[in-house]
């Protein structure tokens, strides 16, 4: 015998050998719709918190569902006023979506392919693989829930919902088709299960630079590049020999968008000075390579494989500096670093390619080559 709950609010919740299960009678003017008078089914969870939640999850979503079926019973008001299926538009299902997203876009990364993929399968799994205009606000705040329930931090979560979100709303312009995007403004919970990514202090940063050298091959050379430019790891990993100037009054490295690899946002298209160790680096990497491509274990020309480039060079980096650090750390590194040398939070954005954070900001060229190399040349006395 399984015990309910009595609480009125949690009535449809039972226990049955520690799992819990949805139990409720199908009312009777929808009965003739099910094969059974009687749902049961696992809601694959012993935490009574989390049953709680997914029973009242469901039964919003089934009284949302028989009320359609109740309302298509009823003449429909104003019938002859709705377009026939001829006039009317299409809406793909979520994975059709993604395939049109994916074309669209034209983008060869396949990270950014198996992204899209993944986040509309992950709804396809919820919710259905429905059309895309079919989802309700509930269904979105369903699908957040069960985000978290997969251990996913509020990152992550936001990411998915920012995927999803993309590509319902580039299928609905290229279709025309009207109404909202259920994947927009939902609710996101204040966590505190986010990773904050440490700057890599000072002498740790020596080391690693050190070992880099003692190294001497391609994997170092990237991290030491990385490391006293600020450049994201897949915008380094993408480079071309011919993004390198050494021969010029300035040497430095010119970061810019290539059909193997696309970049973040228009503000990170750049001109970085080579200062330090970025300049042994680039040296080292523009002698060695015998192909187009400054860094060809990483970049072929059709993809630029940044992931196993992080799987390697994390692993590499905990050995030296430890479990705090990760090769993204590098630019958390140089946004104190320039701080420590009082360089202007506009040149700072300009040198990391973040996004600016005025108006103002987006006016001019921006800092010249011969200002930002004087700043960042300041750098190496820290070290």
């Amino acid at each position: 015998m399984h015990k309910v709950m009595s609480n009125s609010d949690v009535r449809y919740v039972a226990n049955r050998n520690g799992i819990f299960y949805y139990i409720r009678r199908v009312p009777h003017d929808v009965r003739q719709h099910y094969a059974s008078s009687r749902l049961s089914f696992s809601l694959k969870t012993k935490s009574y918190v989390k049953a709680v939640r997914a029973s009242q999850s469901v039964t919003q979503r089934l009284e949302d569902y028989w009320l359609g079926l109740r309302l298509q019973q009823m003449d429909i008001p104003a019938i002859h006023l709705v377009k026939t299926d001829d006039e009317r538009p299409t809406s793909p299902v979520i994975m059709e979506a993604v395939e049109i997203y994916l074309s669209i876009k034209g983008n060869p990364d396949k990270t950014f392919t198996r992204t899209a993929k993944r986040n509309g399968e992950y709804v396809s799994k919820v919710l259905g693989n429905r059309p895309i205009t079919s989802y309700s606000t509930l269904d979105a705040a369903t699908f957040r829930d069960w985000c978290f329930e997969q251990g996913m931090n509020i990152n992550t979560v936001k990411r998915v919902f920012a995927s999803v979100r993309s590509i319902i709303n580039l299928v609905m312009r290229e279709y025309g088709i009207e109404g909202n995007n259920a994947f927009s403004g939902t609710f996101m919970p204040e966590r505190t299960d986010t990773s904050t990514r440490k700057p890599i202090p000072n002498d740790i940063l020596s080391v690693i630079q050190q070992r880099c050298r003692e190294a001497d091959d391609e994997p170092r050379w990237l991290v030491s590049l990385i490391s006293d430019t600020g450049m994201r790891l897949s915008e380094a990993a993408g480079l071309a020999v011919d993004d390198v100037v050494l021969d010029a009054e300035i040497p430095h490295v010119i970061v810019r968008p290539h059909l193997w690899r696309r970049l973040k946002t228009k503000g990170s298209e750049r001109t970085i000075p080579l200062v330090g160790e970025a300049m042994w680096a680039a040296q080292r990497a523009t002698k060695a390579s015998h192909s187009p491509y400054l860094f060809p274990r990483y970049c072929d020309g059709i993809t630029t494989n940044s992931n196993s480039a992080s799987a390697a060079l994390n692993k590499w980096l905990k050995q030296v500096a430890g479990d705090d650090y990760v090769i993204h750390s590098f630019r958390h590194s140089m946004r104190d670093r320039l701080r420590a040398v009082n360089c202007p939070s506009d040149m700072i954005d300009q040198i990391g390619g973040w996004s600016k954070k005025t108006v103002g900001e987006g006016y001019g060229e921006g800092y010249g080559l011969e200002t930002i190399s004087k700043v960042m040349t300041k750098l190496q006395s820290q070290l």
